[in-house]
């Protein structure tokens, strides 16, 4: 479904080179949990970030399907983003002065899903528990429950791979098991999930783990589920 080929990511800092991606690669099958672990500053993020075509990478190729998506233009592969991919970050990011359900639909306005936003929005709120939180505002919702707005706000768009990055990070350990237990669910409707962390706690969850250390990534083997 998913293929790095090769993919390397240089930044430039100052008259420095910085290699955050080296030269991964990486086979993404349809119902996959994928989990990606590695310290801050490895590389993980911006692995991540290349998946899902919101960066390009500086050398090698990512396949959607086949398809090469750094060979393509910008609005075809915005549109792609739409239409596939549901991003959920370790801050929620929700917009302050909309409601919990108007989040969850602003994705719907940049890929023409507008018929029956409302009600799957509606739907996908009341499934996640928060049917009482349709008109609040985030700043009066606790930090799990504007997590699972921000869950709600990625499979919108009804997408095909769900990439979150460090989802729980900020979360208590309790509301942290909540947050998984969602994520595992629709890993279990049918969704593939790209997911990376710091934890290796997170292994349960998964049925291929990768390691990303100094930008280079490698499978995790072996009896890791204890």
């Amino acid at each position: 479904m998913i293929e790095a080929r090769e993919v390397t990511k240089r930044y430039i800092d100052g008259t420095n080179g910085i290699i955050a991606v080296n030269s991964a690669n990486i086979t993404i099958n349809k119902g996959d949990f994928i989990l990606i672990i590695g310290r801050s500053g490895s590389g993980k993020s911006t692995l991540l970030s290349m998946l899902g075509g919101l960066t390009r990478p500086s050398e090698g190729s990512v396949l959607l399907k086949g398809a090469d998506m750094g060979s393509l233009p910008d609005t075809r592969l915005s549109q792609i983003r739409a239409e596939t991919f549901g991003f959920i970050f370790q801050f929620p990011g929700l917009i302050p002065t909309l409601t919990a359900l108007d989040n969850v639909i602003l994705p719907t306005l940049f890929c023409g899903n507008g018929a029956d936003r409302l009600e799957h929005a509606v739907h996908l709120l009341d499934s996640f528990g928060l049917a009482d939180k349709l008109a609040s505002y985030p700043s009066h919702l606790s930090g799990g429950e504007q997590k699972r707005v921000a869950i709600a706000r990625s499979l919108i768009n009804d997408p095909q791979v769900i990439l979150a990055d460090e989802p729980t990070g900020d979360l208590d350990v309790s509301t942290e098991k909540i947050i998984m237990d969602y994520i595992k669910n629709i890993n279990k409707m049918g969704k593939t999930i790209i997911m990376v962390t710091h934890g290796p706690e997170m292994f349960i969850y998964a049925n291929r783990v990768f390691n990303m250390e100094n930008g280079m990534l490698s499978e995790v083997t072996g009896s890791y589920k204890t």
